[in-house]
């Protein structure tokens, strides 16, 4: 009994001192001079184990995911103000729309080795502050590489990217294949992490968990300046 209990504490210990440094260590250790024109700005959304990253539309963003107006994502809506973008793992994302809707099966995937999907959605404005968002200004170059990493996340065939056919939480979302495999240790968050690195921001090296990706952010980046958005928050 001593030997297990000291080998569950040598694993928490580990846990820990990976969690701690993957939240301390800065990625990209060394940034470049920060770009004082900051004309973009990008939402995250933080629920307890998940990130998506929030953008806005405008025409540019519109001709940008042209092939998600193709597939059925409404984004050209008057009422639609972001499209969110998320990924995950294809059994717990597609598995587990509510938490009351949780199973086995869907966790072990999720922690062993899965498919990945993308999940896109539709906001409306979206009222800060609020404890499970929050703004950040970029700059064009580094929105553009953004757009750039979310693009290249879905899986492209011969006719073009792939919806899950009758998936969806609402009536304005959906689910996509998306490249690359999801597991405990590469998974939604540090898919979120990566791309706020192409915007040009700074995270920790590792962040398995939005808290501690939202405590890295808050270390490394500057503050966030006045918000833009209107008073709301209701989807469209």
């Amino acid at each position: 009994m001593r030997r297990i209990l000291r080998l569950l504490g040598v694993v928490i210990l580990v846990a820990v001192a990976a969690v701690a440094f993957g939240t301390l260590v800065p990625r990209p250790l060394f940034s470049s001079a920060a770009d004082e024109a900051t004309p973009r700005h990008i939402l995250v959304f933080t629920n307890p184990i998940h990130t998506d990253i929030a953008v806005p539309i405008d025409k540019g963003v519109l001709e940008r995911f042209g092939f998600l107006l193709d597939a059925g994502i409404e984004a050209d809506l008057p009422e639609a103000r972001y499209l969110v973008f998320g990924w995950g793992s294809k059994a717990f994302y597609i598995g587990t729309p509510t938490w009351s809707e949780l199973k086995p099966g869907p966790v072990f995937a999720a922690l062993t080795l899965d498919d990945s999907v993308m999940h896109v959605d539709l906001a409306g404005a979206v009222a800060l502050p609020q404890p499970t968002v929050r703004r950040f200004e970029i700059d064009e170059a580094g929105f553009a590489a953004m757009l750039d990493f979310i693009d290249r996340s879905f899986v492209r065939g011969p006719a073009g990217i792939q919806r899950i056919p009758e998936v969806a939480y609402g009536a304005y979302d959906g689910f996509f294949e998306a490249n690359g495999k999801f597991n405990a240790f590469a998974g939604c968050n540090t898919w979120t992490a990566a791309a706020l690195r192409e915007a040009g921001l700074t995270t920790g090296w590792w962040n398995p968990l939005p808290v501690t990706l939202n405590w890295s952010l808050g270390l490394y980046n500057r503050p966030p300046g006045p918000s833009g958005d209107q008073p709301g928050g209701a989807q469209p």
